[in-house]
């Protein structure tokens, strides 16, 4: 997936509440990442999510932290950022509570690019590493199909 984002010349950065920085430092393994990766916000609050990403303040108060518009507006807001080709979000409820009304388990992963944002829900099971785990690998995963898709 790295070798694919250099071949395309194309930049990543990343925006999580869910899983807390686990999908940058993912990235972070792999060598030759510092050619593409340009960082990560951490926005587990909604302040954050809101200043720093710019997240509308209208949407958050209404769908709540754990919502599809959200997670797309986290991607879009990281790559305005942080200058990049690439942003990916996630958002989600890790448990042991629901969360802004939306079960344990429930997460929004999305991936903006320069023509389209693809934004996916997920319902994971288990507990909440097994939670944020599944998160970052269905990130990764959508990230290479939108490199793939990018080729």
């Amino acid at each position: 997936m790295v070798r694919a984002a250099v071949t395309a010349g194309l930049t990543l950065a990343t925006a999580e509440s869910l899983t807390a920085g686990m999908l940058a430092a993912e990235l972070g393994t792999v060598p030759g990442v510092s050619a593409v990766l340009q960082g990560g916000v951490v926005a587990y609050a909604n302040s954050v999510k809101k200043k720093v990403l710019g997240v509308d303040g209208g949407l958050l108060e209404t769908a709540g932290s754990v919502d599809a518009g959200v997670a797309k507006q986290m991607a879009a807001g990281v790559r305005r950022l942080l200058a990049a080709d690439i942003g990916i979000s996630t958002t989600g409820v890790a448990g042991p509570q629901p969360h802004d009304g939306k079960p344990v388990g429930c997460v929004f992963i999305a991936v903006a690019g320069p023509e389209q944002t693809m934004v996916r829900e997920f319902l994971f099971t288990g507990d909440r590493a097994a939670i944020r785990r599944s998160a970052c690998d269905e990130a990764l995963s959508m990230l290479a199909r939108a490199l793939a898709d990018s080729a």
